[in-house]
């Protein structure tokens, strides 16, 4: 059996796109990342942090189960689309401890599977391939054995940046960006060997803290921080872009987590062009969540303004949250 526990392959952020012959694009899906393993016809799923999504998706293992080949390992996106549009709110409902609900979220809107690359093909490893070569085998694979399984799709590929360019206007919000991936090197797992431009710069924030509300007892504002080469999580800033529906339950839910230091690098508080007397008062948390927000300018390490809060990002390991983030100019077009 195919080892799927290792983190997959990962893309750094660009502000432009490469260009030459060695590159060709493809979608960047607003889903879940998602290795997918067929062997001895068993179905195995994990997310990019490791853990297994099975569970969560029966809908899809059910699909890859009726697939007449074994012994493969995809590498993909989970995605669940709803009016014409890819809903990551859709994906987080998923991830329910009750499989009845679980059951009848699947019934009433089935998942997708969107693959993209082809890791391992009866029972041997491919990872040691050129991605060209890998390509080339899972169009075969799918031309053989996937051509009536509608929910399972092969990610559309070019070497035209131009072509590329008009996926934004074909399939607007189901698509976030683009990615470059060089055709000519193997798998590398846990590597940032792609690269990604995204129409709207975000991050993945741990969070480190939070601050309660002006005059009250529930959370004003979530606390972000980024690890560094060291492996200290720094703090970068704040989101207080927090639905007032929401502020109980998640006020609950951060209590639990409270636990010193919360931040092992730059914390709150100390001194900076931002510090305040109140911006002292906040609780440390164990790192544990992560939050995916909008930003603009990069100041010293740190977000100059408050942050959009996007979603939040529980098939992410903390520990990928780093500064390389904050290391890009904002994004334009070529």
């Amino acid at each position: 059996m195919q080892d799927i526990t290792f983190d997959p392959m990962e893309a750094k952020l660009v502000p432009l796109l490469p260009t030459g012959k060695i590159w060709t694009y493809e979608p960047k899906w607003d889903g879940f990342r998602c290795l997918a393993l067929k062997s001895e016809g068993k179905i195995t799923l994990h997310s990019k942090s490791g853990k297994p999504l099975g569970r969560y998706f029966p809908d899809i293992v059910e699909m890859l189960g009726r697939v007449r080949a074994d012994d493969f390992l995809f590498d993909g996106e989970l995605v669940v689309p709803v009016a014409e549009q890819y809903l990551f709110s859709e994906l987080q409902l998923r991830l329910h401890p009750s499989a009845s609900r679980v059951k009848k979220l699947a019934e009433a809107n089935p998942a997708h599977f969107i693959v993209f690359d082809l890791l391992a093909l009866k029972g041997k490893s491919l990872r040691d391939e050129a991605f060209a070569s890998r390509r080339e085998k899972l169009e075969g694979f799918f031309a053989k054995f996937l051509a009536k399984e509608d929910r399972l799709i092969l990610s559309p590929q070019t070497s035209s940046l131009t072509t590329a360019k008009g996926w934004v206007k074909k399939w607007g919000a189901r698509i976030d960006g683009i990615v470059a991936k060089n055709m000519e090197i193997e798998y590398r797992p846990g590597e940032r060997e792609m690269e990604k431009f995204k129409f709207i710069r975000t991050a993945d924030c741990v969070v480190g803290g939070f601050r309660y509300g002006t005059d009250s007892g529930e959370v004003g504002s979530l606390l972000l921080g980024l690890y560094d080469d060291n492996g200290l999580l720094n703090h970068v800033g704040f989101t207080s872009a927090l639905k007032n529906e929401d502020k109980k339950k998640l006020t609950a839910q951060l209590k639990r987590l409270i636990s010193p230091p919360g931040f092992t690098g730059k914390a709150p508080g100390g001194p900076s062009r931002w510090s305040t007397a109140r911006s002292e008062k906040w609780e440390p948390l164990k790192p544990l969540l992560v939050v995916e927000v909008t930003f603009d300018h990069v100041s010293d390490d740190r977000f100059r303004h408050g942050t959009g809060l996007v979603r939040w990002r529980p098939d992410k390991k903390p520990e990928q949250c780093t500064m390389i983030q904050l290391q890009q100019p904002k994004l334009i077009e070529n």
